[in-house]
């Protein structure tokens, strides 16, 4: 786990050291992509997140590069033709929950994709445990938003937008 961007983000927040906070660091983000010649799907099983209770806040964050698919030449063409994961390595979310009913949930906040923030809002379920927490959202991310270049030669290999799924556990900080 990146120990020092949860780290940072809590020092950052100036969070309340008997705040009730989470952390997790083997999250799963899958992403997939249904267009007319080509489906792709690919999984990222490293995925760091932070919550805190108190405050509503939470960030995630993940590597591009371990996301896995099961094309090899799929992974490159991701990696050096469309997400660049060399000039843009990283992709995060820093947030809040604004709506609880329940174990629903509604988060805004920034996520950063290719080196574009955009603002977004996700519904998904918070379910809480003894000493843990589980995340799970659903959402569509636009690749046009986030200034990610489909060459016309495999438009109809990729689609223009993509489904993204989130489930992470977090384990309470003592």
């Amino acid at each position: 786990m990146d120990s020092k961007i949860i780290s940072l983000f809590f020092v950052f927040l100036g969070l309340n050291l008997h705040a009730q906070q989470f952390i997790g660091n083997n999250g799963i983000i899958s992403f997939f992509s249904q267009a007319p010649l080509e489906n792709i799907s690919a999984i990222n099983k490293k995925v760091v997140a932070a919550y805190d209770a108190t405050t509503n806040d939470i960030l995630f964050q993940l590597k591009i590069e371990h996301f896995n698919f099961h094309k090899t030449l799929m992974e490159e063409h991701f990696n050096e033709n469309y997400l660049e994961s060399d000039i843009y390595p990283n992709s995060t979310f820093t947030g809040k929950i604004i709506e609880k009913n329940n174990e629903r949930v509604t988060v805004e906040g920034y996520l950063t994709i290719h080196g574009e923030t955009n603002k977004i809002k996700v519904k998904g379920k918070l379910l809480e445990n003894d000493n843990s927490i589980r995340i799970n959202a659903d959402f569509v991310v636009k690749l046009a938003d986030y200034k990610v270049k489909i060459p016309k030669i495999v438009t109809y290999k990729i689609a223009k937008e993509i489904e993204v799924i989130v489930d992470i556990e977090l384990k309470e900080i003592e």
